[in-house]
């Protein structure tokens, strides 16, 4: 069986956007597959009793600049997006959801995230979000409908439900089999639990 990474984001989280990034290529090196899972973050924080680092304005300010460490670090885009959606990605995450299902992950994917971290966009003004995914090649009369269907609703609910009964209360979380591994900067961590699979 190939070696496999478990990867729960929101994407509402911007170290699950820079570990996003190096992802890929970590994989590749690594001989992995990546399985992404979809969560609602809001509600792992609410059902673990934790909170947002954004709350506390200590942390705030350090993670503010902890955050831009990290994208001059890994080369990468980062602006700190400051409209409101981002405090509730629910309808982004539903989105993520059907993308897997409507075969367009990939792209919806990388746009959202691009959109969202790279580009500080508002994604939750409806015509930005049809610009947004237009560009990338996602149809957007399909994905905009079938993010409200039940089953994707549900999809999302279990996956966020068992991200917290596996231990998750952040994200990014990585699963490597049943260890759990959480950060942008637990790389090191993860490769030494693949290199310990079978």
């Amino acid at each position: 069986m190939a070696k496999q990474i478990e990867f729960l984001f929101d994407y509402g989280s911007p170290f699950s956007y820079l570990a996003n990034i190096q992802l890929p290529g970590f994989a590749k090196r690594n001989g992995a597959a990546v399985i992404y899972r979809p969560i609602l973050l809001g509600a792992v924080l609410k059902a673990t009793g934790n909170s947002s680092p954004m709350a506390v304005p200590a942390k705030a300010r350090y993670f503010a600049v902890d955050m831009r460490r990290w994208a001059a670090r890994y080369g990468v885009m980062l602006k700190l997006n400051p409209h409101p959606f981002m405090a509730n990605t629910l309808s982004l995450m539903r989105g993520a959801v059907a993308a897997q299902r409507l075969g367009v992950f990939g792209a919806y994917h990388d746009a959202i995230y691009r959109a969202a971290w790279a580009e500080g966009l508002d994604l939750g003004e409806k015509a930005v979000l049809a610009g947004v995914l237009q560009r990338a090649g996602v149809n957007v009369t399909d994905l905009i409908p079938a993010r409200e269907r039940q089953d994707v609703k549900d999809e999302l609910r279990r996956n966020t439900e068992d991200a917290v009964a596996r231990g998750a209360f952040g994200a990014p979380t990585f699963f490597v089999g049943d260890e759990m591994f959480w950060g942008n900067d637990r790389f090191d961590f993860v490769e030494e639990a693949l290199r310990r699979q079978p």
